[in-house]
């Protein structure tokens, strides 16, 4: 991409237009989330069949984000997200309009694939203007998407509620939504390609370091999907507790995860992604092990929130790695949003089949297991790290003696 002087001003003015993106695209998935029982309803579909129809977001997903680099690379980064999130906004109204689970699947796969580009599109522009800061902002977006899906799923529950069509709910969500982001790419960086640059394929395998940068970001997603999905079962279920406190349970993990993103930025800029993602690993591996072993709700419930505040910052810090880890930062970022989409997808499932095979305790001793991962491998986000570049800015002859690890 070519190279163009931004000044505070308009720099500022992208970071808040960039957050304002991600808060858009936080808000269409919320606002899905809380209609899927309608949407079963209407399509007269069973559980099971709900069930496979919900594998087709993520297989789109997996099948179009490489794609978002070749977009960028022919429209510029601005209309290029202005487009996808366009069409990811507006994809929100497709899959409550399925009368079947053939016409479901198809919708479901059409609204993943444009999740999924225009989830690397905004990744890869806010990487870019974390860059021109030279400070994180990466947690801080994320926490502004976990905003964004509350409001969603905040007025997806009202909508509920009062009964409305989803129909009706959602096209006017994708209105207004559309509108919002919109205006908000108008503010983001024009970064066009240079001349003689290159395009990236239309489909590629991701680099070798998005592979080792994503693994990291499984463990996380992983962890985040499982205590999403299972946290309220796991309270019912395990700790014999009642409906109302199990879903607080689940309420008080997603506002964990959020406000932890929000603040995340300023953790990371005085010690780093490394050190910042080992001691989450280790918070989230101790989370686990307190749900695993808890003899009552409160401490199952203190389990789950050190969980979700030691794998907040995790995601973001992957996409920030990939988008500095070689010359195609969007092929990069592409490649770890579909591992952790992978991750995503997989995570609900697999604790449900060890569930049944054994017991949900041995399925969050697994979760567990995942969140060391964290800490034994968080060395692989040194790409790119401010906190050590400027450590070795500072003084050279100890960068050597930092490079073994952090």
């Amino acid at each position: 991409m070519s190279e163009v002087g931004y000044g505070a001003g308009e720099l500022k003015r992208a970071r808040y237009a960039v957050a304002t993106v991600f808060c858009v695209h936080g808000a269409v998935t919320g606002s899905f989330a809380t209609r899927v029982p309608w949407i079963q309803d209407h399509a007269g579909v069973s559980a099971g069949q709900l069930g496979i129809a919900l594998a087709f977001p993520a297989l789109g997903a997996s099948v179009a984000m490489p794609l978002a680099g070749w977009v960028s690379h022919r429209f510029g980064a601005r209309t290029a997200l202005r487009g996808l999130l366009a069409l990811w906004t507006l994809a929100l109204i497709l899959p409550s309009l399925a009368p079947n689970l053939a016409v479901l699947c198809v919708a479901l796969f059409a609204y993943g694939a444009s999740a999924g580009m225009s989830d690397v599109a905004m990744n890869a522009l806010g990487v870019e203007v974390e860059n021109r800061l030279d400070r994180s902002i990466m947690s801080s977006l994320h926490g502004m998407w976990s905003v964004g899906a509350l409001i969603g799923s905040a007025a997806g529950t009202l909508a509920a509620h009062l009964g409305s069509d989803a129909r009706l709910h959602h096209l006017l969500a994708a209105a207004t939504l559309t509108v919002v982001g919109f205006i908000a790419c108008g503010g983001v960086l024009d970064l066009r390609p240079t001349e003689d640059e290159e395009p990236p394929p239309r489909f590629a395998l991701p680099p070798r370091s998005a592979l080792l940068i994503g693994a990291v970001g499984f463990c996380a997603v992983f962890a985040e999907g499982a205590s999403l999905d299972w946290s309220a079962v796991y309270l019912r279920d395990v700790l014999d507790t009642s409906a109302g406190l199990a879903a607080a349970c689940t309420t008080a993990f997603t506002l964990t995860m959020a406000v932890a993103r929000l603040a995340g930025d300023r953790i990371v800029d005085r010690f780093g992604a490394v050190r910042t993602v080992r001691v989450g690993g280790v918070g989230a591996a101790l989370g686990g092990l307190l749900v695993v072993v808890a003899p009552n709700p409160a401490v199952a419930m203190a389990g789950f929130g050190l969980m979700g505040l030691g794998i907040a910052v995790v995601v973001p810090l992957a996409f920030a790695a990939a988008g500095r880890s070689g010359p195609n930062p969007s092929q990069a970022i592409a490649g770890v949003a579909t591992i952790t989409y992978t991750s995503g997808l997989v995570a609900p499932s697999a604790i449900g089949t060890v569930a049944d095979a054994t017991s949900l305790v041995v399925s969050f001793g697994l979760v567990t297991f995942l969140a060391c991962g964290l800490a034994v491998f968080a060395g692989v986000l040194r790409t790119g790290d401010r906190a050590r570049t400027k450590q070795a800015e500072v003084s050279p002859a100890s960068a050597g003696a930092h490079g073994q690890g952090s």
